[in-house]
């Protein structure tokens, strides 16, 4: 049974509303805060109708006063700045002997700045980016991936059970960060292949159904193929994580390739037709939306 009775979550979005949900119907004193107040009233009233109680603040340091540990969920670099460090940022009330968690998608580089700053201040850390995108927070079946120190994530873990179904300690701070790095980049390359994938079938006339049923039970199955294929051939790209965020992942790990002075090739390559899809009006299609840059023909660009 964790010892943590009052919990703060900062970012009540698409991720960030239910686990703040998860959070209070497993019996946590939750306090929230979201910057875009109009999102804060449509999570209040979802609460209200599951009976979960969650006390809405003004700001982020009067969310995290009483917390003893502070969630993080917003969307890049510049936006955990401004909730941490900023003007009623939450590093201006955290208590003595609180942790700070950031479940946001960051660089490695501000995770291991935040981490330094946070033991000076005399708080634990994690970087705890996640994976399973919408679905996932909405069924508690997150998986998250943690950077940080072996007793913080003892400390963290019987919470985070609240909405996860994995749990994994890669190494020390910044290491969670690495790790979804190399999962943003498994899912470009996959979704590459894909989208090549089913236009040749498309272009080559077969019936798509038989084709997905006879490779997917083969070395080339995946959870795309098993959950995009179909969507994919019917043009639908709205199934939650964003190819504006996509692409502000693979910033992150092409900045930290080259600081490792790793060459990433297919990346970059992928990173750059996202960037046609975007400048074609497709930023806010799903990942999947990468096959529209393809033409349905079997001519390819």
């Amino acid at each position: 049974m964790s010892e943590t009775k009052t919990v703060a979550f900062i970012g009540l979005g698409v991720l960030g509303g239910p686990m703040t949900g998860h959070l209070a119907r497993a019996g946590f004193a939750v306090h929230a805060y979201n910057r875009s107040p109009e999102k804060a009233d449509y999570w209040r009233g979802k609460w209200a109708e599951q009976a979960l109680d969650v006390i809405l603040h003004l700001d982020p340091a009067a969310t995290a006063q009483n917390a003893d540990i502070v969630f993080i969920c917003v969307g890049k670099d510049e936006d955990v700045e401004e909730v941490v460090r900023g003007s009623s940022g939450v590093f201006e009330r955290m208590k003595d002997g609180a942790m700070l968690v950031d479940h946001t998608t960051t660089s490695a580089t501000l995770a291991r700045d935040l981490a330094e700053e946070c033991e000076n201040r005399g708080f634990d850390w994690l970087d705890a980016p996640v994976s399973g995108g919408q679905a996932g927070a909405e069924n508690g079946q997150l998986a998250i991936m943690c950077g940080g120190s072996v007793a913080a994530i003892s400390r963290a873990r019987p919470v985070m059970e609240s909405y996860a179904k994995a749990i994994t300690h890669v190494g020390p701070a910044g290491a969670g960060q690495t790790a979804k790095m190399a999962n943003q980049m498994c899912i470009a390359g996959i979704l590459g292949g894909l989208s090549e994938a089913v236009r040749l079938a498309q272009g080559a006339g077969l019936d798509l159904d038989k084709t997905y049923k006879a490779i997917s039970g083969g070395a080339a199955q995946s959870w795309q193929m098993d959950n995009r294929w179909k969507t994919m051939t019917a043009d639908k790209f709205d199934f939650g994580f964003a190819i504006d965020w996509m692409r502000k992942d693979l910033g992150y790990a092409l900045d930290e390739a080259r600081r490792l002075g790793l060459s990433s090739p297919i990346t970059a390559l992928v990173d750059q037709f996202y960037a046609d899809v975007q400048a074609a009006g497709g930023s806010r299609y799903d990942t999947s939306g990468l096959i529209t840059r393809l033409s349905k023909s079997t001519k390819q660009d």
